[in-house]
């Protein structure tokens, strides 16, 4: 794959994406390297072929730091120096986001709101993050636009800018702000006022369109969440479990992809999510129903739920795609002392997979992939089906 030419890097202005001057077989191979020296474990006959990510236009959500002055914002990261530098036109967003973006950097320059200043800790607009889902904006891809602001007064100045934004950018089809008054290096606040929708709906083709709320969580590269998904979904269909758990189960990705019929038809897999987000819940329930699928989902904490369940009541298949931080070690001693006959661990942290894989010996890898999630890093997401030893 040829690589795409970034004058941001060149110039030293940004270097997120560090390896793009790497050949990109050189980095997927490097990735393989490192997940093998990471899980000596895992043998070496049970890595499928990595997923590749591509080099250009995968990215489908943009957050975006809001830097510059009233007239004439930047949208992008932060230098070094704390002020703001533009990548509106960064080749890793899709198509749809970069044709979004000088489009709400002239309407944020419109509504007169100050940027936030980061040295000087003034200043009102703070974030954007940008989603878009599967199609692309020519094809009539929807946009979810959430803006990050540090006060009441940057609220109504978009609530009262909502019109003008719609005429801006009509393929938007959620639009939120969220206050963020702390001056605290995240991206987000506890507050969250939608100003337009509800959800965006991230169809794959597979007949299973996920819905995502503004503080939902969604894997950042479409087109590999959708071998991921049908990759967990193979490893289901070959176990063909009666009952299945998605810890961790987010908007309900893992859980309404293996939620399908036992192979003839003869019973229906019971497929329970759980997740700690009440939001991503009521996104999953949406899915299931609209999609037909009898799958349940539960706001809950995933290992206070599988330490408080019924012994009887326990599945036979269990997801987990926890955070960077894994699963941690009371559900790893949970697993080990269930009866759970397969794991299927999704990671993109392959130091902690390692480490929860050390504390469940009565599981073997049977499979394992690379998925590459994120392409001119070094991370990358992991997958690997485990089944009870002998």
């Amino acid at each position: 794959m040829d690589l795409p030419r970034c004058d941001y890097f060149e110039a030293g202005r940004c270097r997120s994406c560090a390896l793009i001057e790497t050949p990109y077989d050189e980095q997927l191979r490097a990735k393989e390297r490192r997940c093998r020296d990471l899980l000596p474990s895992v043998p070496a006959s049970t890595w499928l072929p990595s997923v590749a990510g591509g080099v250009r236009d995968f990215r489908n959500k943009a957050k975006l730091v809001v830097g510059g002055r009233p007239a004439s914002v930047t949208l992008g990261i932060l230098g070094p120096d704390g002020e703001g530098v533009d990548l509106r036109d960064c080749l890793i967003q899709s198509p749809g986001i970069r044709r979004a973006i000088p489009r709400l950097a002239s309407f944020l320059e419109a509504t007169g709101l100050p940027p936030y200043d980061v040295p000087r800790r003034r200043g009102e607009l703070k974030f954007v993050h940008v989603t878009e889902a599967p199609g692309g904006v020519s094809a009539g891809g929807e946009l979810m636009l959430r803006f990050v602001v540090r006060s009441e007064r940057g609220l109504a100045a978009l609530r009262r800018g909502l019109p003008a934004l719609r005429r801006a950018i009509p393929n938007a089809a959620v639009v939120s702000v969220n206050l963020l008054p702390e001056h605290r290096a995240v991206l987000e606040g506890e507050r969250e006022e939608t100003l337009l929708g509800s959800s965006l709906a991230m169809d794959l083709g597979d007949g299973v369109p996920l819905h995502l709320r503004p503080r939902s969580f969604f894997q950042t590269h479409t087109g590999v969440a959708r071998e991921l998904y049908a990759q967990a979904a193979a490893w289901v269909a070959r176990e063909n479990p009666a009952s299945l758990w998605d810890l961790y189960c987010g908007v309900g990705g893992f859980a309404l992809h293996a939620a399908e019929r036992a192979p003839g038809g003869a019973r229906a897999r019971r497929v329970l999510g759980v997740e700690i987000s009440e939001a991503a819940v009521r996104s999953a329930r949406r899915s299931a129903r609209e999609a037909g699928i009898a799958a349940r989902f539960e706001v809950a904490d995933a290992t206070a739920f599988a330490l408080a369940a019924d012994p009887a009541a326990l599945p036979e298949s269990v997801v987990v795609n926890p955070p960077r931080r894994g699963i941690g070690a009371e559900l790893c001693a949970w697993l080990e002392a269930s009866p759970v006959r397969q794991v299927i661990y999704s990671s993109c942290n392959t130091e902690s997979l390692a480490r929860d894989l050390e504390a469940v010996p009565s599981y073997a890898v049977r499979e394992a992939r690379v998925f590459d999630m994120f392409p001119h890093t070094r991370h990358m997401e992991v997958a690997v089906e485990l089944v009870r030893a002998g």
